[in-house]
């Protein structure tokens, strides 16, 4: 059982790592061709999944010329929810 809570446990991590550097990969333009949208790409297919449901419940905020996407943060903090219990004996 205590593997099973470790494997979750570094996986959920991982993934929010994915998450942390997919939202500050958002905040700069990458020119196509280069190794990092190569990076970019590879964040977009393992965060979409996850995050497209998430924005046709919750359209992202709109306000100028700008929208904050909320979804991001909507998968951290039930990530957080599910590592609670994990890191309690």
């Amino acid at each position: 059982m205590f593997l099973i809570q470790e494997i979750l446990y570094r996986g959920l991590e991982a993934y929010v790592l994915v998450v942390i550097a997919q939202i500050l990969f958002s905040f700069f333009p990458i020119q196509p061709g280069t190794p990092l949208s190569r990076v970019s790409l590879m964040l977009t297919r393992l965060t979409d999944p996850v995050f497209t449901p998430l924005r046709r419940i919750i359209p992202p905020i709109g306000f100028g010329g700008a929208a904050l996407d909320l979804s991001p943060l909507i998968v951290l903090l039930v990530i957080q929810v599910f590592l609670i219990p994990l890191v309690r004996p």
